[in-house]
C-alpha cells in the first residue's frame, strides 16, 4: 500500500512543532512522503536530518496549493482520506480503507476548509471528541497497516537501534 500524507493549515506559534511531529508518525508509520501547505520550511531540514541519521527515505514536499496535489493524487488512483472529527468512524470504515492500494491522508491544522471534505473520498474519525491530529494519524496509518509497519527496517542511516527489554542500545555504524 502506497500512503502520502498532505498538512493543511497552521497556527501560529503552535505549529512547527506539531507539524514536525505529523511528519515524523507519518515517517514511522508507514507513509512515503509529506505534503506540505503553509509550513515553516525548516521542518524538511529537520527529516533530511532525521533520514541521515536513522535511514529512510522519506519526502517533505513544500507546496503552493493544496486543492491541486488532491486533485493530481486522485488522477494517479489515490484515495484522499480526510482525518476529521466530524466523520465516519475508523472502526466502520477500516476494512474498506485496508483494500484500497493508494492513500493520502488529510491532516488539517486550523480550521479546515469544507472543500476537504467535499474532496475526500473519506472522511474519517478516530473519536468524535476535540483531540489531537497526531494521534488521529498514528491511530488511522496504525489500523490501516495492522502493526506492520512497526517491523519496517530502514536502510542507509548512520544509526540503528537494538530493540532491548532493557535500557537503550545503539549501533552507531559511522564507527564500524
Amino acid at each position: 500500500m502506497m500512503i502520502e500524507v498532505l498538512r493543511i493549515g497552521t497556527r501560529l506559534v503552535r505549529d512547527d512543532r506539531v507539524t514536525t511531529h505529523v511528519t515524523l508518525v507519518s515517517r514511522a508509520f508507514g507513509a512515503s512522503k509529506i505534503y506540505m501547505y503553509d509550513a515553516n520550511p525548516e521542518i524538511k531540514e529537520t527529516v533530511s536530518k532525521v533520514n541521515k541519521m536513522w535511514g529512510g527515505d522519506f519526502e517533505v514536499e513544500i507546496i503552493e496549493n493544496w486543492k491541486d496535489v488532491i486533485k493530481l493524487r486522485k488522477k494517479d488512483g489515490y484515495k484522499v482520506i480526510h482525518l476529521t472529527m466530524y466523520g465516519e468512524n475508523i472502526n466502520d470504515v477500516q476494512e474498506q480503507i485496508r483494500k484500497e492500494e493508494k492513500l493520502l491522508v488529510v491532516v488539517g491544522a486550523e480550521k479546515v476548509p469544507r472543500e476537504a471534505y467535499d474532496m475526500a473520498d473519506y472522511n474519517v474519525a478516530i473519536g468524535n471528541q476535540p483531540h489531537s491530529e497526531i494521534s488521529a494519524l498514528a491511530i488511522l496509518l496504525d489500523r490501516v497497516s495492522q502493526g506492520h509497519q512497526l517491523q519496517k527496517k530502514y536502510s542507509g542511516g548512520e544509526r540503528e537501534i537494538i530493540p532491548t527489554k532493557k535500557g537503550k542500545k545503539v549501533i552507531d555504524k559511522t564507527t564500524i
